[in-house]
């Protein structure tokens, strides 16, 4: 089984989603509830429809509520912190934190989730699907209760990041690479290419707008 799958992994990949999550309640300015509520859909979002699509049950969270604690405590963290110390954490470039704390839940999901689908039998392909849905779906939902356009639908080389990351991960296996290697090789290619979008900000074509 890929190290991924072991708990202290999983909880660094939920708490830096939740940490995302929380910065975006504090963009919108919301209550200590609307920073819980942020940071624990986006830190276990994914891996809950992961885990209904696979029939596992009880999903993750809900046999484990590890996770939704460090969600919690990640989020009254960020909230305590206050105005001033948030805007100095994110070094006076907004929305720059988010979005690269975002890219590394984004990497560490993708090879968690493909783990997840592979140790259930599932075949290659659906365990790359599976991998870029646990990776992406946090924050879909994230952006969506927060009033905000999500990534996925805009230009960003997002999903992208997390196919390329689980379809990595997948191949490798198949060709009998050491789990630990072939999981730490997708997690660097989903977060390579989608640091690289950030840094140069590649974006994929749009379709022209008719409105």
């Amino acid at each position: 089984m890929s190290f991924l799958t072991n708990i202290p992994f999983e909880t660094i990949g939920v708490a830096v989603f939740a940490l995302t999550g929380a910065l975006m309640a504090a963009r919108k300015g919301m209550d200590p509830f609307g920073f819980a509520l942020l940071a624990t859909v986006t830190g276990v979002g994914g891996g809950t429809i992961r885990d209904l699509l696979l029939g596992i049950k009880p999903v993750s969270w809900v046999g484990n509520p590890m996770d939704v604690f460090v969600c919690l405590f990640v989020a009254e963290l960020v909230f305590a912190l206050g105005p001033k110390r948030v805007a100095a954490l994110e070094g006076g470039r907004q929305n720059r934190l988010l979005l690269w704390a975002d890219a590394l839940g984004m990497a560490l999901f993708t090879v968690m989730g493909t783990a997840k689908a592979l140790s259930e039998g599932v075949p290659l392909m659906s365990a790359v699907v599976l991998g870029t849905i646990t990776a992406t779906f946090g924050g879909i939902i994230r952006d969506i209760l927060a009033a905000t356009t999500p990534l996925v639908l805009r230009q960003d080389i997002y999903v992208t990041a997390a196919a390329l990351g689980a379809g990595v991960m997948v191949g490798l296996r198949a060709l009998g690479l050491d789990p630990f290697l072939a999981s730490a090789l997708g997690a660097c290619a989903a977060f390579g290419l989608r640091a690289l979008a950030l840094l140069k900000g590649w974006s994929l074509p749009s379709f022209p707008s008719r409105g």
